[in-house]
């Protein structure tokens, strides 16, 4: 097996086509057919369906394709670090909006200052969307709030966050003191909510505790995009519950933040990663500096409201 037959294989699939490919690769298409014909014997199993429209992976073929993907980008990586004697290559990381507000920049500044020629890839999505990229292998890492036992990934357990009652001061005025507050209490502030929609991981640990809590909240608006989400709580429409990080970018001063008293009001934060045999040098160091840096963070009070797990202290 050859890495000329991995790319050419991964390049058909990409463009869905021999002819498609061969053209991108510069080369004819009965060269590029026999090549996969080639793999297909080695391997004794057949990757591609041909179709009228062009080619389709087999189940095996998908399988492959993953593999496949990851073993050039390795190869890519080990080529730059050997003609440059240092540390290099890329690494994606991925980070949901309230962690990308407040570890992205100092996760970047750390990086190009101790791996300069590892190129970072950050990548700031939901963290359902950041859990399929991960299985798509699509990235090398991201920081998630929960996590299938099923996936064969690395998993570090990295802080968790209390969450808060965050509005603007006038709205909050009816709670003077600056004492938690329970679920339970919030009814008698007389403020609707503005929270995620029920597939995102906030909204569902929200709708736990509030049945724990054996309350109906009263929610007036349902925003997915965290921007426009605090954009909304700026101009009064109801007060939200996030964790304190989700207010990194807003002007200092210009929200309250209020602690839920809820015991199960708490988002954990993981660091979760594709195995160690599957991550390159540069994503293994990347690990490394992400964690450190979250833990330096929490630890100087830059992250509102988080602390570091026992193994992570």
């Amino acid at each position: 097996m050859e890495l000329r037959q991995l790319r050419y294989f991964v390049k058909v699939v990409e463009l869905g086509g021999m002819g498609r490919a061969a053209r991108d690769l510069g080369v004819v298409t009965s060269a590029l057919s026999q090549q996969i014909s080639r793999l297909e014997s080695e391997l004794s199993t057949r990757l591609l369906q041909r179709t009228r429209g062009g080619a389709v992976p087999t189940d095996a073929g998908v399988a492959f394709w993953h593999q496949a993907q990851l073993v050039l980008r390795h190869a890519d990586a080990a080529m730059i670090a050997a003609q440059q004697a240092r540390l290099s290559g890329s690494v994606s990381v991925g980070l949901a909006p309230s962690t990308a507000a407040v570890l992205g920049l100092p996760l970047m500044q750390a990086m190009r200052a101790r791996y300069p020629e590892v190129r970072l890839h950050l990548v700031e999505n939901l963290s359902g969307h950041l859990t399929a990229m991960l299985n798509a292998r699509q990235l090398d890492l991201a920081v998630l709030f929960q996590v299938d036992a099923t996936r064969r990934w690395s998993v570090l357990p990295l802080l968790d966050e209390l969450l808060y009652l965050v509005g603007r001061a006038d709205q909050l005025d009816r709670h003077e003191d600056a004492a938690p507050i329970g679920l339970d209490q919030l009814g008698a502030l007389g403020l609707g909510l503005v929270l995620p929609s029920g597939p995102h991981g906030l909204r569902a640990l929200l709708n736990t505790a509030f049945a724990r809590a054996r309350v109906e909240p009263l929610i007036v608006a349902e925003i997915d995009g965290l921007a426009m989400l605090m954009d909304a709580v700026q101009a009064g429409i109801g007060a939200t519950i996030q964790p304190g990080a989700a207010t990194a970018r807003q002007p200092p001063g210009s929200l309250r933040l209020i602690p839920i008293a809820d015991a199960h009001a708490r988002r954990s934060n993981l660091l979760v990663s594709l195995s160690d045999d599957e991550l390159s040098p540069a994503a293994l160091a990347a690990r490394v500096v992400l964690a450190d840096v979250a833990g330096e963070l929490v630890r100087q009070g830059r992250w509102i409201g988080a602390r570091l797990l026992p193994e992570r202290s």
